[in-house]
């Protein structure tokens, strides 16, 4: 039986739940993780007065219910096991997470799976700014893992990526890949401007019904059918996000850049 949490204080200050996660919780009783503290504001309370508390954390399994928009920090740091979100959730979700799997039914907040290093991370609604990325100042933003988000998300997803995969089924707002390091980032809508921006590698895969206008850094190389897609779309239907297989047959326009760096990212753009 999962642990189950339900979140109960009615107020407008944000919750961090810092380290309320599965490997953490696993070997403790109940009464134990009741007396693990989160952050109120400027204060620390007891889980218990921040959330009703019922079964165990045995199985590595976490459910959070309630209106969860304003508590954040779910997930991170996680190495193991499994967390539900019932609804929607605040920004951090999974922040630095090496390891398990988070599913959210409603939509996240920014910063959603940053500077994760593995694990998977589904959101079945919209996310935020800063998908992936890195922390402000930091040098590597996500370094492994895979983030499927069936909605739309907001600007820069994938800053300063390292590896992994980011899934999008929606559109994504502006800068998406920028300042890429490696990894890869899927588009099934459509894409803002300036995609790529001072990407070094990697691959950014535009698989929307209508091109994006790209930088004038990019330079277009071939006409193509990846065989790597079919197997990247594969995988992302394995995690939950229903993808039409007849993507890895159609042809891509690929282009390079960004030549303002070392020029060897990848922008796939679907062919007319």
């Amino acid at each position: 039986m999962p642990l189950k949490l339900s979140y109960k204080l009615k107020t407008g200050v944000p919750v961090e739940v810092d380290g309320i996660v599965p490997n953490r919780l696993a070997d403790l009783s109940l009464g134990a993780i009741e007396r693990l503290e989160v952050q109120h504001g400027n204060q620390r309370l007891p889980l218990a007065e921040a959330f009703a508390t019922t079964g165990n954390a045995a199985d590595g399994r976490l459910e959070f219910s309630g209106d969860l928009a304003g508590v954040h920090r779910i997930g991170a740091g996680m190495t193991a096991g499994r967390i539900d979100v019932a609804g929607a959730a605040g920004r951090h979700v999974g922040s630095q997470m090496t390891g398990g799997e988070i599913h959210l039914a409603g939509s996240a907040g920014d910063w959603l799976g940053a500077e994760m290093h593995g694990g998977s991370i589904h959101v079945h609604g919209d996310a935020g700014h800063l998908v992936g990325s890195a922390y402000r100042g930091s040098g590597r933003g996500m370094t492994g893992g895979t983030i499927v988000v069936t909605g739309n998300v907001g600007d820069e997803c994938g800053h300063t990526m390292r590896r992994g995969t980011i899934a999008i089924g929606g559109s994504c707002g502006d800068f998406a890949g920028i300042n890429m390091i490696a990894g890869s980032v899927l588009v099934f809508g459509d894409c803002g401007a300036r995609a790529g921006a001072a990407m070094r590698r990697g691959t950014i895969a535009l698989l929307g019904p209508r091109a994006p206008r790209l930088l004038p850094t990019f330079q277009a190389a071939c006409r193509l059918r990846p065989i790597v897609l079919g197997l990247l779309l594969a995988e992302i239907r394995r995690l939950g996000l229903p993808v039409a297989a007849e993507l890895a047959e159609q042809e891509y326009w690929l282009y390079h850049g960004d030549g303002l760096t070392i020029g060897r990212g990848e922008i796939w753009v679907r062919a007319a």
